[in-house]
């Protein structure tokens, strides 16, 4: 196996032990046919998502379980899930079971087929099956950001995304920096490409990471990176002189 054949899945979740049980295999099924590993970052729960990451590990799944100590958010959840990545392409989704696996197939294959200069497949979300207030501020928050930054991406806020990891390790990190990666990918000069999906109810539980901690920090992260890329002018075409070539 080869890091470039193998496909690297990271899950953040918080207490989402039930959610987790039903995804895993669900993502495991979805990728029957590549080579996988599933990477679930668990963000310090403290219900029964180490047993029962245990017990998938004890079937056979691809299965890598990742802790927090202490809970640190969704964004540390997603980079730590990167960090420990094997794989060349990953895919993220969200821990609730709400982004569906079945997708993963087809964000893969629109990185793998956009070439070189592709460096992010985002998923955009259809038919949402959020309250009414997380959607009011999501669609307030994306039509914010797209005014500002021009990503041409509709829906930056979605779980389901595959990325190339060596384009990954480029960016800078702050806290809700995972839902400015299509502007970030850019900033680095590289292309974007998107994927509609459709999401699902969550099965079980409630949402861990909530609509009211995007607020103000939210506007300061968007200026924040609507900087970050007015101050990168030029990006370099790096090429290594050969000894015959001087």
């Amino acid at each position: 196996m080869t890091r470039a054949s193998l496909i690297s899945v990271v899950i953040p979740a918080k207490d989402e032990a039930d959610n987790l049980a039903v995804l895993v295999p669900e993502i495991d099924a979805a990728l029957a046919g590549r080579t996988h590993e599933i990477i679930v970052v668990d963000d310090g729960s403290t219900d029964r998502t180490a047993a029962m990451l245990a017990g998938l590990r004890s079937e056979g799944r691809p299965v890598r379980h990742v802790r927090h100590a202490t809970p640190c958010g969704q964004s540390a959840a997603v980079r730590s899930g990167l960090l420990a990545a094997r794989g060349e392409i990953v895919v993220t989704i969200d821990g609730d079971g709400q982004n569906d696996p079945a997708y993963i197939p087809a964000l893969v294959a629109a990185l793998e087929t956009g070439g070189g200069r592709i460096a992010l497949a985002a998923g955009q979300r259809l038919a949402r099956t959020d309250g009414a207030m997380k959607m009011l501020a999501s669609r307030f928050a994306n039509r914010l950001r797209g005014a500002i930054l021009a990503d041409g991406t509709r829906d930056s806020g979605c779980g389901l995304k595959a990325l190339r990891r060596d384009v990954f390790v480029l960016l800078p990190y702050f806290d809700s920096w995972h839902r400015f990666l299509p502007a970030l990918v850019i900033r680095e000069g590289y292309g974007v490409v998107h994927v509609d999906v459709v999401d699902r109810a969550r099965r079980f539980g409630r949402s861990n990471y909530g609509i009211f901690d995007r607020g103000l920090r939210g506007v300061l992260d968007l200026f924040g990176v609507w900087w970050l890329r007015r101050r990168r002018k030029r990006i370099p075409m790096v090429s290594e002189v050969e000894a015959a070539d001087v």
